[in-house]
């Protein structure tokens, strides 16, 4: 793992290349990553760590290229704007309040204030600085990063996730208490949902063949970049892939390993010790098609292809990718053919051309 190929061949389709991904660069750490972003651009990789320590990430390079110490506010779902030099975070500790960050010379440049509790999901809009941000204080807020004041909010029960669509023009929110996915026309985000999606059955029937909990750990949601599928990531024993239009289940993505221990950004944490949740360790990848995910309490990552069998409830594994490390967060890079994963080390995967 000493070499990083300069060629990430950008132009590969996935489907040639998706099961040869192996680890190309290693970096060990002190402690557990519990996030993981890509900039516009996919040279950068941005890390939460549990120390309360921001790292970055020059992919191009294969090597570590900054950190940044939160030790008075903590750090949680670091975020990249449009801007790479720019990021935003949620406080673990003192307040609630979410930090937009110049990497440049280390300075805020803004604070946003307002959630009550902990900040559970940061989202950023594809196509502008705006975002959203879900809260144990049962609300869900709506940000421009040029303003501090939020420019609306939605009140909830249990709105743990939030995620924009590719076109910028739809959110959605999850509840996993409630089991229950609500879509929003964004330009009338004060009106109903013009959708939601219940799971209660569907959950139900999976913890009763897969000896899972219902509603185990909900700790993502996004939608693919076609549009057409959105994805709930747990740290259950699998995932589901839901149409994105109607929000019947396409798959239920089974880990043959079963549950992961990381905690769920809705979870209850421990009064005491560094134990944090992450962000989900699975991610579709840039052309829909594929979903990669931590291999449960295993070492490597999981693929599965999502296209395949289609009216298959259960879907296995169609790849399992070697390594020596597990993974509790994961991402595939938007501009090139890149996988990082984390847990107490990152993880750079290229594909193997031999």
């Amino acid at each position: 793992m000493d070499s990083l190929p300069s060629q990430r061949a950008p132009l590969t389709k996935v489907q040639d290349i998706i099961q040869t991904f192996r680890p190309s660069k290693q970096f060990k750490s002190p402690a557990s990553y519990t996030s993981i972003d890509f900039d516009d651009s996919g040279e950068f990789a941005l890390l939460a760590r549990t120390d309360d320590t921001i790292q970055l990430y020059n992919t191009k390079a294969g090597a570590h290229a900054k950190e940044l110490k939160s030790q008075k506010y903590g750090n949680a779902l670091a975020r990249f704007t449009h801007n790479s030099s720019n990021i935003i975070y949620a406080s673990t500790k003192v307040d609630h309040g979410i930090r937009y960050l110049c990497m440049h010379d280390n300075s805020f440049i803004r604070y946003f204030k307002g959630h009550e509790d902990r900040v559970t999901s940061l989202s950023l809009s594809p196509g502008s600085d705006h975002f959203l941000s879900a809260s144990l204080d049962n609300t869900v807020r709506l940000w421009d990063c040029r303003s501090p004041n939020p420019q609306g909010q939605l009140n909830f029960t249990s709105a743990y996730l939030t995620a924009y669509d590719p076109s910028a023009t739809v959110i959605a929110i999850a509840s996993p208490p409630a089991q229950t996915v609500f879509l929003y026309d964004l330009k009338n985000y004060d009106k109903a949902p013009f959708a939601s999606f219940d799971l209660q059955d569907t959950e139900q029937r999976f913890s009763n063949s897969h000896g899972m909990k219902v509603a185990e750990g909900w700790s993502g949601l996004e939608f693919s970049n076609n549009g057409k599928y959105l994805l709930i990531a747990t740290s259950g024993p699998g995932h589901y892939v839901l149409d994105a239009f109607n929000g019947k289940m396409v798959h239920y993505l089974r880990r043959p390993s079963g549950s992961t221990a990381h905690l769920a950004p809705g979870d209850t944490l421990p009064s005491s010790g560094t134990t944090t949740y992450t962000q989900a360790d699975a991610a579709f990848s840039p052309d829909g098609r594929y979903v990669i995910s931590g291999n449960g309490g295993q070492n490597g990552l999981l693929v599965w292809d999502v296209q395949d069998k289609e009216g298959q409830a259960v879907l296995d594994p169609m790849a399992e990718l070697p390594s020596q490390r597990p993974a509790s967060v994961v991402a595939y890079n938007p501009r090139h053919n890149l996988i990082a994963s984390a847990e107490r080390e990152v993880l750079l995967w290229l594909p193997d051309p031999d």
